[in-house]
């Protein structure tokens, strides 16, 4: 499931940035739509449901949209606020193809750890949101961190695609939650423990 997942919202992403000339009217609506359901949101939704199987489809009789919607459409959020003001350059490639390009989202934010300057204000939004349980609370504290990775290293490429199945995962059980959040912190905090390894070699 988690890998189709992957595989459905890397093609959405690619539909969106049309080789190039970015779908500019689905991108300022998934920026302007905290979520999938709300209005502005409607302009992505053939594109959401086109890429997914039946079975990922919500058939709530309260509309409540499913696990796998949510998770692909906060990915593909994010992914739109990453890619604006960056028309002629592609910020998403994948992370663990052969060959990759991409890095993860917090193996990005663990980059940016590295300056000084910004790791204290970075630690303080990456480390409550590893504590957070209610998936609402993580996704509005990611999206202040893509916010502040887009700020200082627009030019990180990121997994958006791998980003959208550890969404799915986080909205499981309580035992694969907390195994996405131990994840997301070796990915960020193994950047720092890189860093000392190096000074300490140095010295």
């Amino acid at each position: 499931m988690s890998n189709e997942l992957r595989t459905a919202t890397s093609r959405i992403i690619l539909a969106l940035y049309r080789d190039g000339h970015p779908d500019k009217a689905m991108l300022a609506g998934l920026r302007n739509a905290p979520t999938i359901t709300s209005q502005r949101a409607q302009t992505v939704w053939p594109l959401i449901m086109g890429n997914l199987d039946e079975r990922q489809l919500s058939h709530s009789e309260d509309g409540t949209p499913s696990p796998e919607e949510v998770a692909v459409y906060t990915a593909i959020r994010f992914y739109a606020i990453y890619q604006q003001g960056n028309d002629g350059a592609q910020v998403y490639a994948s992370a663990w193809d052969k060959g990759a390009k991409g890095v993860t989202l917090f193996g990005a934010l663990g980059n940016l750890r590295g300056n000084e300057d910004l790791r204290i204000a970075t630690d303080r939004r990456v480390q409550p949101l590893l504590a957070t349980t209610n998936v609402a609370g993580v996704i509005n504290g990611l999206t202040h961190l893509v916010s502040i990775l887009k700020a200082n290293s627009g030019v990180q490429k990121i997994d958006f695609a791998a980003l959208a199945q550890d969404l799915y995962w986080l909205q499981g059980s309580y035992e694969q939650a907390s195994r996405i959040r131990l994840r997301w912190g070796q990915q960020y905090f193994s950047v720092k423990q890189a860093d000392t390894q190096t000074e300490g070699e140095k010295n």
